[in-house]
């Protein structure tokens, strides 16, 4: 994941990686590379499910709606629909919670305002 993000992305200075505490992200050599290339480590507190609350939410949505839902005969068909499944999330699933708009719509009218 991290050799892909330094290729694709120039500059990831001041952006903010959340994790829980697995040992893989204690790592040395994981919290070297990050901050070789500025991202900032930010690991949720022991026992803390609440700091990672948004990521296991939309997790859960997305295994429920996509990855129970389909059989995949590869990990390239997989990633080709969860590629389609996170444009669907973000700008076509409306959401009642945000007054009937997608988190892209809802996200656009606070910032007109």
């Amino acid at each position: 994941m991290l050799d892909k993000a330094f290729v694709r992305f120039d500059s990831l200075d001041g952006l903010i990686l959340h994790s829980d505490q697995g040992w893989q992200y204690q790592h040395f050599g994981y919290r070297k590379r990050l901050e070789e290339h500025g991202i900032i480590q930010s690991m949720s507190r022991k026992g803390n499910s609440l700091d990672n609350a948004m990521a296991e939410n939309f997790f859960g949505i997305m295994k429920s709606e996509l990855l129970y839902a389909e059989n995949f005969e590869s990990s390239e068909a997989f990633l080709k629909a969860l590629d389609g499944y996170i444009d669907y999330y973000n700008n076509k699933r409306i959401k009642s919670r945000l007054k009937g708009k997608s988190p892209v719509q809802y996200r656009t009218l606070s910032q007109i305002g």
